[in-house]
């Protein structure tokens, strides 16, 4: 019977892989894929789908609501008030056109790292790559790769200290904090950084050699003439509330605890950093009050299905550690060879990659694995700081498949196909960001 359930995962996850691809809405998806593996795990269809599948699904809304939803307004009043996209042209009025690559990945950079969802920095910066990749010469097909390289990937799961949900999720299983692990988190960034840059600056180098020119995207609106009748300081309210996001979560939790004032979990401090950066982006642009509440209401509704369709996908997941099958899976896992850092990079990346989500593929993994991490770590002295960044770095490798949410969205905006753009969005946020995770474990792993 194992043996089918275990069938029966893999025929559940082919198709929620292909369905998704093809673009459906995986509400519906989730569901009909989680029976297919309960059908061949032996399961009541109808008593797995309003049991476990909707309790997965609950639960993980329960636990991240106010972090999506907080986020998500976050997001929205630094791009309708117009602050992200003043930081962003002046950080390119200092990089420049002859940097292009450069001058849209710091953005992106920087913003992920200040919290802004990189559903909403795909939006504000594809207007400023259009103009700087126009600018210098660049085709156009080459800017998905450069906006995926800086907003899906080192920021969102490597950096110490991002209130990215990617790095927040481990904290709810091994004790940690968003810092876990700085130095493992530095060196994978830097493992990242330098190849992917290096990648984006030959591509261009060799469209310039084949004599490729940029080229207008015929549904592109240019609307950056809104910039004009912003103060000139305006790039301020894009910086400080980045700031403040990074320094309410990581700096003043440890002062009150020290002080012995209040100890908050990262649940909490994710929204106390949120509501900081939301409150102060609102003061700096009270004079333009009547943006304020509309950007408001559309974080809010852009919060529902970016929830819903992660907490799908971790419904899926609760219905295969359901079924027997999932028994042989997760002993293949824990008994890899190598560390229990490896086992984790490759069931993280896995699951990942199944769902196309990295928090859902994470959240899957770690739900069902992590108390035999924490175990082992425990019985070997390994601190778990070690399991937190893994997790995280892993998670953004084999999220970033065809079939990803951000790559659809990304491509979409850019009005990019996949087999114009997806290459260089593969390179630089699946390959090298899935080697670098599985090969650091490996080799850290050896030291423990």
């Amino acid at each position: 019977m194992s043996t089918i359930s275990l069938i029966g995962i893999i025929l559940g996850l082919i198709a929620l892989i292909y369905l998704a691809y093809r673009g459906h809405s995986i509400v519906w998806v989730a569901p009909v894929c989680a029976a297919i593996v309960a059908v061949l795990g032996g399961l009541n269809v109808l008593d797995t789908y309003l049991g476990d599948y909707i309790k997965g699904t609950a639960e993980y809304i329960i636990s991240w609501f106010p972090a999506f939803f907080l986020g998500a307004v976050y997001g929205k009043l630094m791009d309708m008030t117009g602050s992200a996209r003043s930081l962003a042209n002046k950080l390119v009025s200092l990089i420049g056109p002859k940097f292009a690559v450069l001058a849209v990945v710091l953005p992106c950079l920087l913003m992920t790292f200040g919290g802004i969802s990189l559903f909403v920095v795909v939006f504000v910066i594809y207007p400023m790559g259009y103009a700087i990749y126009r600018e210098a010469d660049l085709p156009r097909t080459l800017l998905p790769g450069a906006i995926a390289f800086g907003a899906f990937g080192i920021t969102m799961t490597a950096i110490p200290g991002t209130p990215q949900i990617q790095n927040i999720i481990p904290t709810q299983y091994y004790g940690t904090t968003a810092t876990a692990a700085p130095w493992m988190g530095l060196i994978a960034a830097l493992l990242i950084a330098v190849p992917g840059y290096l990648y984006l600056e030959w591509r261009c180098r060799s469209a310039r050699k084949k004599g490729l020119h940029f080229e207008e995207d015929p549904k592109y609106i240019d609307n950056t003439a809104d910039a004009a009748t912003l103060p000139g300081w305006h790039w301020l309210s894009g910086l400080v509330p980045l700031i403040v996001v990074v320094l309410m979560l990581n700096v003043l939790p440890g002062v009150l605890e020290r002080a012995n004032i209040v100890k908050w979990s990262a649940n909490q401090s994710i929204v106390v950093a949120l509501i900081a950066g939301i409150l102060v982006t609102c003061l700096m642009n009270i004079r333009q009050f009547k943006v304020l509440l509309p950007a408001v209401n559309k974080g809010a509704d852009g919060s529902l299905t970016a929830i819903m369709n992660t907490a799908c996908a971790v419904g899926f997941g609760s219905v295969v550690k359901a079924v027997p099958g999932f028994a042989l899976l997760k002993n293949a896992m824990l008994n890899m060879p190598g560390s229990i850092l490896f086992s984790e990079a490759i069931a993280v990346n896995v699951l990942a990659g199944a769902t196309g989500s990295a928090s859902g593929g994470m959240s899957i993994a770690l739900e069902a694995l992590s108390a035999q991490y924490l175990e082992k770590a425990a019985a070997i002295g390994l601190n778990p700081e070690y399991l937190h960044r893994v997790a995280s770095l892993a998670s953004g490798g084999l999220d970033t498949l065809p079939h990803n949410g951000a790559v659809l969205t990304l491509l979409a905006v850019s009005n990019c196909t996949h087999k114009e753009s997806y290459i260089d969005i593969c390179v630089t946020s699946c390959i090298i960001p899935v080697v670098v995770s599985v090969l650091l474990s490996l080799v850290w792993g050896l030291f423990i």
